[in-house]
């Protein structure tokens, strides 16, 4: 892992391993990418993102989780990179291939960047879920014991797999306790 040239880039409390291969070619494996996001052991991170040229777009962009597997796009990392082209561009918007399809980013003012994701996708085979089952009520494991119980969360993609919880107010759980 040495000698690979990165930055620290966030989003939202998402924080990413940037790795630009525009003009020096990196190759990231799933093994090497965990060990980057480790964070007891590598740099640490959310994901870890690669910028490649492309032909079709101002870039090309991988996302790899911390486990090793690959994302087919990230709303928050893509808002990143799209903030990063602009800037080096000194334009207003970017197009950025991913394996979900080309995102279009823009300079929303005030220091915001927007990312245009596509629609959502709700079928169980292309969130991926391990089997059919009904998206808007998931019976997700690991919620028992949860204190006020939480609904049966919605699963959706937008290049990586969610579930979203619908409650009145977040306020009533202890979310780091949670999840990350």
């Amino acid at each position: 892992m040495q000698g690979i040239a990165f930055r620290k880039m966030q989003g939202l409390g998402n924080d990413f391993v940037v790795i630009d291969s525009r003009t020096k070619p990196v190759t990231l494996t799933a093994r090497t990418a965990a060990r980057i996001a480790d964070r007891r052991w590598g740099v640490g991170a959310d994901q870890v993102i690669l910028i490649e040229r492309a032909s079709d777009a101002d870039a090309h962009i991988r996302f790899w989780n911390p486990d090793g597997s690959e994302a087919d796009a990230c709303g928050n990392g893509s808002r990143c990179i799209a903030a990063l082209l602009m800037q080096e561009a000194r334009a207003g918007t970017t197009n950025i291939a991913t394996k979900a399809g080309t995102l279009r980013g823009w300079d929303a003012g005030q220091g915001l960047v927007g990312i245009d994701m596509g629609p959502p996708r709700l079928e169980w085979q292309d969130i991926p879920l391990d089997g059919p089952q009904d998206t808007l009520a998931v019976n997700l494991k690991g919620l028992d014991g949860i204190s006020p119980a939480l609904p049966a969360p919605v699963a959706v993609s937008m290049g990586n797999p969610h579930a979203v919880f619908f409650v009145p107010s977040a306020k009533a759980w202890d979310l780091p306790t949670i999840g990350p």
